[in-house]
């Protein structure tokens, strides 16, 4: 064979100048929508900065405290999850098409969970506060019936992925309703059921303390009140508590879901 005659490919083309022009036009068009001024932002830094400041001796004189107001966040985000799972667990086989027994159902269920999900938690706290009055059982509701709807939604598109083998199978035996949930449906999508929860139990302790800012209890409320009254070393160590806790839950819900997968 002629090795003249081989023709190699031709080397492809550098995108790197095309994604450097997109990505200024995109800074650009950011910079020009929404007017921002850089001598304001340098002027800003200092002031930032001296805020900032104010939180740089935290007061743990008062851990005891924090400890159990840390107890009662982390009860709210765990009962909100609890609702979460109680609350998906029954709407996700209806809003599922391959197992719900009828299409009227279906988006019945799939709307619901669409608006359950589409409430903000900081409206729903607002809501159950002015309803049952401040403490965690606000947020707890609050955080159960938004993250709902994401259960269920994850939950539903997960049932829907189901081998048609799996569920063909169970349903020619002459499987009703709930049989083919409690045996083609859960048992097939457990492993990664169980891994959707941990995400929404990871993001519940984080909302949380947000909720307590708006009355619903827990260590976010005290931080409400340290900042109301200007005492930022109280608020430096409830911050920290704060962060220091997630980030141990972070890591403690990362391991337990590569452990799942």
């Amino acid at each position: 064979m002629n090795q003249s005659k081989l023709q190699f490919p031709q080397k492809p083309a550098n995108p790197f100048p095309v994604w450097v022009t997109a990505l200024l036009a995109i800074l650009w068009l950011i910079i020009w929508d929404l007017d921002i001024s850089f001598e304001t932002l340098t002027y800003g830094v200092s002031d930032m900065a001296e805020y900032f400041s104010r939180y740089g001796q935290p007061d743990f004189s008062d851990l005891s405290r924090y400890l159990e107001l840390l107890g009662t966040t982390l009860a709210t985000a765990l009962w909100g999850t609890a609702i979460a799972v109680f609350l998906g667990f029954i709407l996700a086989p209806f809003a599922a098409k391959n197992f719900t027994p009828h299409p009227v159902l279906y988006y019945t269920a799939r709307e619901l969970l669409n608006f359950i999900r589409a409430m903000p938690d900081l409206l729903l706290a607002l809501v159950f506060v002015a309803a049952i009055g401040l403490g965690p059982l606000a947020g707890a509701l609050a955080l159960g019936l938004h993250t709902a709807g994401f259960l269920g939604k994850f939950f539903a598109e997960s049932l829907e992925q189901i081998d048609k083998g799996v569920h063909e199978g169970v349903a020619s035996t002459g499987a009703n309703f709930p049989q083919m949930v409690m045996y083609a449906g859960w048992p097939s999508i457990s492993r990664e059921a169980l891994g959707y929860v941990l995400y929404i139990l990871d993001r519940n302790v984080r909302m949380a303390a947000v909720l307590g800012l708006v009355g619903a209890g827990g260590i976010g409320l005290a931080l409400h009140d340290t900042l109301r009254l200007f005492n930022y070393n109280q608020a430096a160590a409830l911050i920290l508590i704060i962060l220091f806790t997630i980030l141990i839950i972070d890591y403690i819900s990362a391991w337990l879901r590569k452990k799942l997968t």
